[in-house]
């Protein structure tokens, strides 16, 4: 008996480690899919032969697959485990990035729709599964998850151009670097379903129902919140090479210049939940990092020397790096429950990543009226603000 007791235990040992690392191995492909493409959107547009507004609603997709996926993913989840969702998000992200590489426009947009689907369903379940399996480590596990997804996300930006280029891969191969660690996630959470024990099962029916969720004046207040730092970061993946190029940067020292950005985020993405989790009121979080977004974005605009580009892209990179996982966050101490969890982080990210999908589109499409960068910064930096009024409301100690 006492040999089984010790085995059961070693066993559930096992698929807590495998569990936290299927977690991370998740969170490293939720962003290089799409922050790889920044920094290359100029070749992929000569070659392809993309205006700056397609090229926006290149970037734009994904974020309207997020926004039609979101509240499905529960749903799956309940019915097939969250196990198998993941995996078939991973799969899904892994033919979209082959899809794309192929240099038709019909093929950019529909692998770029199965990487909007895989990647739409890791982002809803890694909050629930967090708030489910380690829900008296919520802040710490959070800051682990999305500070992994902030460090490959930095990387792929950073290294787009030099494997295009320095390797002579191309942007489709560039592109195609990022399956191998989707691969990697497909093999582990292929193995995690051995574990999938009934205490291990999926998202079970929530607590709340969807309809009370869409009432709930905070869970929109968190949606919007969500929504608007989304856009920021979306249009900064996106754009901020070709701002910095305007500026007189070269193509490679912008893209670093973009992976600095996100670099400079990381210590944000790690502590922010972890602050947050021991507050009741995030109100000042929010209002700290909202300044910071307003400042950086307001400096790309109004000064054009190395060093003030340099202080501004500081200031986004915390920005950016610290208000997701701040969004993240308020799904789960918003939330009493996993269940409402679920339904929470469906329906702010369904809402919310309809705002996302304007930006990439409206930035592209402001420059091309304008042909100046000028009117788009003024924009982001209307945004933030706007974002920082939201942050504030959603960091009230409320529950939906």
């Amino acid at each position: 008996m006492e040999l089984q007791h010790e085995s059961t235990a070693r066993i559930k040992s096992l698929y807590i480690v495998f569990l936290i690392t299927g977690i991370v191995l998740v969170a490293f492909n939720l962003r290089p899919a799409i922050t790889s493409v920044g920094p290359l959107v100029g070749m992929i547009q000569d070659d392809v032969g993309l205006a700056h507004w397609s090229a926006g609603l290149l970037m734009s997709f994904p974020l309207l697959v997020f926004a039609a996926m979101s509240p499905i993913v529960p749903k799956i989840a309940n019915r097939i485990t969250n196990e198998r969702t993941l995996l078939v998000g991973l799969i899904s992200l892994l033919i979209g990035i082959g899809i794309r590489s192929i240099p038709i426009t019909f093929f950019l947009f529909t692998g770029t729709l199965f990487i909007g689907a895989g990647i739409a369903i890791g982002n809803v379940l890694l909050p629930a599964v967090v708030k489910d399996k380690f829900p008296k480590k919520f802040g710490l596990m959070t800051s682990v998850y999305s500070t992994s997804m902030g460090l490959v996300a930095s990387l792929a930006s950073g290294l787009s151009v030099p494997l295009a280029t320095d390797l002579n891969l191309g942007w489709q191969g560039a592109l195609l670097v990022w399956g191998t660690p989707v691969i990697i996630a497909i093999l582990l959470w292929s193995y995690l379903l051995k574990f999938n024990q009934e205490s291990h099962a999926g998202i079970k029916k929530p607590a709340v129902s969807s309809a009370e969720m869409w009432r709930s004046p905070l869970a929109w207040q968190i949606a919007i919140f969500m929504g608007f730092q989304s856009f920021l970061f979306y249009v900064t993946v996106s754009w901020l090479p070709e701002i910095l190029q305007s500026h007189g940067l070269s193509m490679s020292t912008a893209g670093w210049m973009l992976s600095i950005s996100q670099l400079v985020g990381l210590p944000a993405s790690f502590f922010i939940p972890v602050i947050a989790g021991r507050y009741r009121s995030q109100v000042w979080i929010a209002l700290v990092l909202g300044l910071l977004s307003i400042l950086g974005y307001a400096g790309l605009w109004l000064g054009s020397s190395y060093p003030f580009l340099i202080i501004s892209i500081i200031f986004i990179g915390l920005a950016l790096g610290g208000n997701f996982p701040l969004a993240l966050s308020y799904i789960g101490l918003r939330s009493k429950s996993a269940h409402r969890a679920a339904e929470l982080s469906g329906m702010t990210q369904s809402t919310g990543y309809i705002l996302a999908a304007i930006g990439p589109m409206l930035i592209g499409y402001l420059f091309d009226l304008t042909h100046l960068w000028t009117i788009p910064l003024v924009a982001l930096t209307v945004v933030s603000t706007i974002m920082t009024v939201f942050g504030m409301l959603s960091g009230r100690n409320r529950y939906v």
